[in-house]
């Protein structure tokens, strides 16, 4: 199993990310705001640069209005964004 941050698991993960905070149509600044996070920490997360666990990954997610069961679906190839 690789434990890279730079899997190319890893780096779809934060694809979906990005994609699903454009689709709320959030900026970096804002999502940041609803974390009570500085913008950096949104971006080092999409850009691969920090690893999210899975208590961060469900905080991220609840200002997007998204599962982490859709996420997983969508990193599953079964449903798209």
């Amino acid at each position: 199993m690789d434990k890279s941050i730079y899997s190319a698991e890893y780096r779809k993960l934060c694809a979906v990310l990005k994609q699903l905070r454009l689709e709320a149509g959030l900026t970096q600044v804002q999502l940041a705001e609803a974390l009570d996070e500085p913008q950096s920490f949104v971006s080092k997360y999409e850009s691969g640069e920090r690893r999210l666990d899975v208590i961060e990954l469900r905080q991220v997610l609840r200002p997007l209005g998204v599962t982490a069961a859709k996420v997983l679906d969508i990193l599953d190839g079964q449903s798209g964004t």
